[in-house]
């Protein structure tokens, strides 16, 4: 059994802290496609929009380009231009993104203990 130092909280105390993180973390990563996007980024590196695309079913390429800015204005995905003709547009998820890494993998641990359940 997992026992609590005298100075550590339990894990519920970091949900009774104020202010509650979760609606801004839900601004940052919430949405429809910025799982999926941060996802393939995190763990299949470096895209071009247009692999995003292809890789995300039913995304539409206004929908892309709004949640990539977004993910950018918020520090989690890097866009990079390159000076070409036509140009040439990579994205890649930062130091800050990949610190999800072990949320995603602890929410794909959650998803496969529940189909197992069924």
């Amino acid at each position: 059994m997992n026992r609590l130092k005298s100075s550590q909280k339990p894990p519920s105390a970091a949900f009774e802290s104020e202010p509650c993180p979760m609606p801004d973390i839900a601004k940052l990563i919430g949405g429809k496609w910025k799982l999926i996007i941060l996802q393939i980024l995190i763990f299949k590196g470096m895209k071009r929009f247009n692999e995003l695309r292809r890789m995300i079913d039913g995304v539409t390429q206004t929908m892309l380009t709004k949640q990539l800015r977004a993910l950018e204005a918020d520090g989690l995905v890097k866009r990079k231009i390159y000076p070409e003709v036509p140009p040439r547009v990579e994205y890649t998820a930062t130091k800050r993104a990949h610190d999800l890494q072990d949320m995603f993998m602890a929410m794909h641990d959650w998803w496969v203990a529940g189909q197992e359940e069924k």
